[in-house]
């Protein structure tokens, strides 16, 4: 039996991670998820306002800035009900599709 002391968070002491170990992330796959409808949604609208939608949907992700994205269409309100990394790995997940990598 490990006899390792834990604090009262449950963590043994240790100020650092075990920078050696790999984390596991997993992603639940939905057939067409609400983050991929609400960046056509996005996408759609900024591309009928004049701007490159590209580029408005990259200063919204690095910032957090919701003015990057148009109210036209509701579409400010729509990208920010999902969460900035949950962006960033659809789009992921689609451009490692679209090239063949998985």
């Amino acid at each position: 039996m490990d006899k390792t002391r834990l604090n009262a968070a449950g963590e043994d002491g240790r100020s650092e991670k075990d920078l050696s170990l790999t984390q596991h992330f997993k992603v639940h796959q939905d057939e067409e998820s609400v983050t991929k409808k609400i960046l056509s949604v996005v996408y759609e609208a900024l591309t009928e306002k004049g701007y490159d939608p590209v580029n408005q949907i990259v200063g919204y992700i690095m910032s957090g800035d919701p003015t990057y994205i148009t109210n036209y269409m509701g579409a400010r309100s729509l990208i920010m009900k999902v969460e900035r990394d949950e962006l960033v790995e659809e789009i992921m997940e689609s451009y490692i599709r679209n090239n063949h990598w998985a």
